[in-house]
């Protein structure tokens, strides 16, 4: 394996990981939504803009500056972020998680497709294979976790938009970060997303009201751990792990709600959960291997 082939494998490797810890990080997102009171759509605003201060700070640390080119190319990006965000937390509050989630799994086959079409990334039947276990996988934690919380339609409806928008937010963020830097890029979507959901809390009527001093602690978690460290780890595996291995690993948030719900919440772990969470890691992992070995082959001399 020559020395350029042994360092583009370490930063898969290192995206791998990225996308691992921002997993469990998201995961995590909306048990904070539970202990939240804040109006879904408020919530978000906040969060974007704490986001946007955060990015201000780097900037000035690091001497970079955001240019209006680089801002105008990363918008869309921006709108889609904004429209993936507002109908997940919305979804989290308007249904259970076991019905966001599920519906939520659908984005790693959207991604798959679209990856096929516009990046040349190779879907055998083998992967088709263990791609259908670890959805089944997830189905069966999203439904075997499911608690007390009654469904909505509505709440429903956000999740399916979010698949959308999250699927059409992934491809255009790896296409365009071949020419943009991990920070400049979600500097940019940072600061589009932020004036969009101030606008559509506004628009909804859910307001601007100042938080409590226990809410601004949950922003600012949400902000700093899975905001702006897990996207920036996103943004930056996109040049190196294949889109649908990145969609594969980050589709065991459900996993990771669940058991924390199950230590945290006291929420009960049915077998239905650990056989489901079983099926998920194992059919990854072999995903995984497969991936690694291929690319080994194609490098060997």
């Amino acid at each position: 394996m020559s020395a350029e082939a042994r360092t583009e494998a370490s930063r898969r490797t290192a995206g791998i990981v990225a996308l691992s810890f921002t997993t469990v990080a998201w995961g995590l997102v909306p048990l904070i939504l539970k202990q939240t009171a804040m109006p879904a759509l408020s919530f978000a605003a906040y969060r974007l803009w704490m986001g946007v201060l955060v990015y201000i700070f780097v900037f000035a640390v690091t001497g970079r500056r955001l240019r209006w080119t680089t801002l105008r190319a990363c918008a869309p990006g921006g709108v889609l972020f904004a429209i993936d965000v507002a109908c997940s937390f919305l979804a989290f509050q308007l249904t259970s998680v076991a019905n966001a989630t599920i519906i939520g799994a659908l984005a790693p086959v959207c991604i798959a497709l679209g990856a096929a079409r516009w990046f040349g990334e190779r879907v055998g039947p083998r992967d088709l294979l263990f791609i259908a276990v670890s959805f089944v996988g997830v189905a069966i934690v999203a439904i075997g976790s499911a608690g007390s919380p009654t469904a909505g339609a509505w709440g429903n409806a956000f999740a399916g938009i979010s698949v959308v928008s999250w699927t059409a937010y992934w491809l255009f963020s790896k296409r365009v970060r071949s020419g943009v830097g991990a920070a400049e890029y979600m500097a940019s979507v940072m600061v589009v997303s932020a004036v969009l959901m101030t606008a559509f809390a506004l628009l909804f009527g859910q307001g601007l009201a100042p938080p409590q001093p226990a809410d601004w602690g949950w922003i600012w978690l949400v902000t700093l751990v899975p905001g702006m460290l897990g996207h920036l780890m996103v943004a930056w595996s996109h040049r190196h792990v294949e889109a649908r291995l990145g969609s594969l690993i980050t589709q065991s948030q459900p996993i990771v709600g669940s058991i924390a719900a199950w230590a945290i919440l006291d929420e009960r772990l049915t077998s239905a959960v650990i056989v489901g969470g079983l099926m998920v890691l194992g059919s990854t992992a072999i995903v995984l291997v497969r991936r690694t070995g291929y690319a080994e082959v194609l490098d060997a001399p």
